[in-house]
């Protein structure tokens, strides 16, 4: 309708609001009583409205006449129930005005964002500013989404916060890129009792997001199901932060508490290819963290630490290994087209603690990584002559990289022990 139509014209009050459903081809609005109002909206504000996932306010203008505004649709389902809806001018999405709990000001918080780097565990090799960028995300209960590589720590640093800010026990794990049925899994399984009639029994993350405080990794984002990224986005979005159990006017609206921090992980990258493209608007909900694979100098200080009892020559050739396909994978012309991941660096280390030569734990956690199409030059034949050059010959100890080596020659380079 036009904006000059005056309230009393459209025969409705100002401030009604109206929830647009699409039933079959054609849009439908209808008010908090129930009542079918779409003749008093024009079909292009509705279809912007329903695309956007949100409810509609009348408003006045400047001249006396009217005007259709978004708003979030919990304010319909508020209105439904007979609560106090909020206006836009109400919506403080921009400042956050309250403190998080256990802070006296905002000089408290920000000493102790300052200072995050004291919680931060010697396992987690991020840069100083991202993991204090990570402890003010989940103080202040905002939603990160985490990028990086297979096996770069996205994972260990949802784990890390929780540990660092005393949330073990407010902390819950949902396998995104498991759900076959997003809605059983975001939201839950409609049952039927003979006494009490057809219920909702919620799924472990509609009980979740109800916890104060929590943290909740939403892991392989990126491998979820389409439906599984319309649930999350009014959970997600800052204006709403609700989840509903159906489509209906009248159903069950699970609202996100206070404090909740969603920390979402993803593989981005050709070489993943069971992920599927993230919806920008998705995106736009999420501060993004990007991980980096890990130096040699940190690969092989956290290799020393996480396993004493290996030989110190062992993990310096695992953490070059690792380093030198980190660089490989960055040239112009790369001869692979995956890294050795921190995790594979683990747990080739970790085998070699129980006994297996490097070469044995190669063939297991490194090789299988690595396609062998194109012979001679295919991946995994640069990884195998990669390994070899740091695999123990009878020459251990001398001038001789490779086995056979001719150890009287000067020039020959020299293994890492």
């Amino acid at each position: 309708m036009p904006h000059g139509v005056s309230a009393d014209q459209l025969g409705i009050p100002l401030g009604t609001i109206v929830r647009v459903t699409r039933p079959g081809r054609a849009y439908v609005a209808t008010d908090v009583a129930g009542n079918d109002v779409t003749d008093k909206l024009d079909s292009y504000a509705m279809k912007n409205a329903f695309r956007a996932g949100k409810a509609m306010v009348l408003k006045p203008t400047k001249n006396d006449g009217t005007r259709w505004e978004l708003i979030p649709q919990i304010e319909y389902d508020k209105a439904v129930r007979g609560e106090t809806v909020s206006t836009a001018e109400h919506l403080n999405i921009s400042e956050d005005t309250e403190l998080p709990e256990g802070f006296d000001s905002l000089d408290d918080l920000r000493s102790f964002i300052k200072d995050a780097t004291k919680i931060k565990p010697r396992k987690l090799k991020i840069p100083e500013v991202a993991w204090r960028f990570a402890v003010r995300t989940a103080l202040r209960g905002k939603n990160m989404l985490v990028v990086g590589p297979s096996g770069c720590g996205k994972t260990l640093l949802a784990n890390a916060l929780k540990v660092a800010l005393g949330r073990e026990d407010k902390f819950f794990y949902v396998n995104v890129g498991a759900t076959q049925d997003p809605r059983s899994t975001l939201i839950g399984n409609t049952h039927f009792d003979s006494h009490s009639g057809t219920f909702v029994s919620l799924s472990y993350f509609a009980q979740a997001i109800q916890v104060p405080n929590a943290l909740i990794l939403l892991d392989e984002v990126s491998r979820g199901h389409p439906e599984a990224h319309n649930i999350l986005m009014t959970v997600l979005d800052y204006t709403q932060r609700y989840l509903r159990v159906d489509e209906k006017a009248d159903s069950q609206t699970i609202h996100v508490a206070k404090g909740v921090t969603f920390i979402l992980t993803a593989n981005i990258g050709s070489e993943y290819t069971a992920t599927r493209t993230m919806d920008r608007a998705l995106l736009d909900r999420c501060t993004m963290l990007e991980m980096q694979p890990l130096s040699k100098e940190d690969e092989l200080e956290n290799l020393r630490e996480t396993f004493p009892n290996v030989e110190d020559k062992i993990v310096s050739a695992i953490a070059e290994i690792a380093a030198k396909t980190r660089n490989e994978i960055r040239s112009e012309s790369p001869k692979i087209d995956t890294i050795v991941s921190t995790r594979m660096s683990e747990e080739m280390t970790d085998a070699i603690n129980d006994g297996f030569s490097m070469a044995e734990a190669a063939e297991v956690y490194v090789y299988p990584f690595f396609s062998e199409a194109g012979g001679a030059e295919s991946p995994r034949a640069f990884m195998r002559a990669l390994v070899q050059q740091y695999l123990p010959t009878k020459f251990d100890g001398k001038a001789s990289p490779n086995r056979g080596g001719d150890p009287n020659k000067a020039n020959t380079r020299q293994t890492p022990w």
